[in-house]
Formats: C-alpha cells, structure tokens, sequence
C-alpha cells in the first residue's frame, strides 16, 4: 500500500478528532513525537495506538532519543543520560560495550510505548569546530571510533525491535552554526571528506535508514544544502552507498529557504525518499501533502525493506543490562 511521502508531527498528547481526520485523509508515513506529546507511559502508548489508528496500519512512530540533551523522554519516568561523547570519553577503552547496553535500554523503554523508530545512531565526526548544537552528541572524533559505536548503537537498536535512522547523511560533525537557525556551510576538501565524513557513512550503508544533512559542502560547486542537493543526494546514493529509506531532517529548520511547498519540492526533486515536518501546524502539512503526493515506487520499495527489519525484541534482563552498565560507568 502506498502512503503519503512525508512524516508528520502532531499538535499535543491526545489527538483532536480534527487531526484524526486530517491524517486519515494524508495517509503520511509514519509519525514523530517530541516532548509536548509526551506526559506519562499510558497516554504515550494510548497516543501511538491512535495515530496508527488514524491511519489503519501499523505506521512507524519516530523520536529522537539520544540521551542527553537532545531526549524527548526525560526523568523520571524514563532515564537519564550523558551527552554521548561524555559517556563514551568516561571510558573509552569500555565505550562499545557500554553504548550498546545504553541503547538496549534506551529502544526498550521506546518499543513499551509503541514508538519503533529512534533518530541514532549520530555518525557525524566531531571535530574542534563543531557547533554546540551537535558536539557532545557525535561518537567521537575519528572515523574508526564513530563507526564501531554507530554500529553498536544500531545492533541494540534492531536487537530490541526499533528501527535505527542514522543521522545526519553525509555529514554534519564540520559545520560550525546550528542548521536549526542558519545554513552551516562546510569548506573541506572533497578529499578530506571522503576519507572521514562521508567515509563513516559509508561503513554504515547498510542500514535501514537515514537523515539528510541541511549542510553546504563547497567542494561540490554551488549545490545549496545537500538536503535539496540532486548531486549530493547523488553522491549519498553512489559514492557512499547508501541505498536505504532517505528522509530530510526537519523542513522547518532555517537552514533552508523558501517556503514549505518549496523545501518540499526541492527535497524531492533532489533524491530525498520521505519529507519530515516535524511541528504539526496544520496549514505547513497541507503543503507537504499537497506538494510531495505519494511515495515514489523507488520509495515505496526502500520503505518495505525497512519496515520489515523491524522484529520483536530480544528477551533480555534489563536489570542485568543495567547493572552491567553501571559497572562499566563507575570503573
């Protein structure tokens, strides 16, 4: 069945019978939550079964739980956590290990609550430039070292039946502004970035899914933003490999000009698979919708490879994860 080519935010915790409607009537793809949808476990779970209600399938429900600052699930219902290259720097001789227990944890607590689909593992590199915003959530600051964790972080994630989006393609750990706020450009050879940026993701091809990156590589020519970047989807699809379910990181972010209606074509139109537009105001949507239409056949294939990596999770001890966890935390 083909459904819209867009993910869509929703309003608050309880959907209004307005919204049930008006996603019925989309069909979007899937969903994400953010922390003004999120009060308690029951309303959560009874949340995600209306929204795939409304659309009478089993639509994967996204969120970015990272842990640490960017952790839409906070305490104390849900666990806290480190910034995640605090956490692998406190032991780094132990950071594989432990940021696989981390992420068993965390896609356990997210599949309790029908929510099968994480924004992580972050396999941007960060460097001495890299902004706030991004920093202390990459994996290091080497390709070997953020490769190995991304790809732990990702087996935890399947391991426990959520669907890993890998973030930000193809790369964002260079840029030096916040792309929520201005469009980051990058000055780094292509060279460079092949053998670090684009080489982590690379490694990482195989994976179900993937975020764009609002980001300006200059060493491609004048190509605006790799999201709305026919040569650097181009360069996703061929040069790194990456042949999975490529949707954009927020439309609504101001790294990007134009309207919606001109973000979402020019996202399409560059490669992108799925639109994400993540603020659920209702007039922006019906611009999506209007302007993305469904899936592309293309699309629709990569979406069904994806949906079907999804399994029930593994039958753990979460007390012995954590335990484990905490041991390897206090050495």
């Amino acid at each position: 069945m083909t459904t819209g080519a867009y993910i869509f935010g929703c309003e608050s915790g309880a959907l209004s019978l307005d919204e049930r409607h008006f996603f019925k009537e989309a069909d979007p793809w899937g969903f994400i939550l953010f922390a003004r949808n999120l009060e308690t476990p029951d309303q959560i779970r009874a949340l995600t079964q209306d929204l795939r209600d409304s659309v009478g399938r089993n639509a994967p429900i996204l969120i970015d739980q990272e842990g640490g600052r960017v952790q839409r699930l906070r305490a104390p219902e849900w666990r806290e956590w480190l910034p995640a290259l605090d956490h692998v720097e406190r032991d780094p001789s132990v950071a594989v290990r432990s940021m696989h227990l981390r992420y068993q944890l965390i896609a356990s607590e997210l599949i309790a609550l029908g929510i099968d689909c994480n924004c992580a593992p972050n396999v941007d590199i960060a460097t001495p430039d890299t902004h706030a915003v991004l920093r202390n959530r990459c994996y290091g600051t080497d390709v070997n070292t953020v490769v190995e964790i991304a790809r732990t972080v990702a087996d935890a994630h399947l391991a426990m039946g959520v669907l890993p989006v890998m973030k930000h393609i193809p790369g964002h750990g260079r840029a030096n502004m916040d792309s929520h706020l201005e469009l980051p450009v990058v000055d780094a050879s292509a060279e460079t970035l092949h053998e670090t940026d684009f080489a982590a993701f690379a490694a990482l091809a195989d994976l179900p899914m993937g975020m764009s990156a609002h980001i300006v590589y200059s060493a491609f020519g004048e190509t605006g933003p790799a999201t709305t970047s026919k040569a650097m989807i181009d360069l996703i699809r061929t040069e790194i490999g990456f042949d999975g379910l490529l949707m954009t990181d927020d439309l609504s972010m101001n790294a990007l000009a134009g309207s919606v209606s001109e973000r979402t074509r020019a996202s399409l139109s560059a490669g992108n698979d799925l639109i994400l537009h993540c603020n659920g105001e209702r007039d922006q949507m019906e611009a999506v919708v209007s302007e993305a239409g469904p899936l592309t056949a293309k699309a629709q294939n990569r979406a069904e490879k994806a949906l079907a990596m999804r399994k029930s999770p593994d039958a753990v001890d979460i007390q012995q994860i954590e335990s484990e966890l905490n041991a390897l935390m206090k050495q």
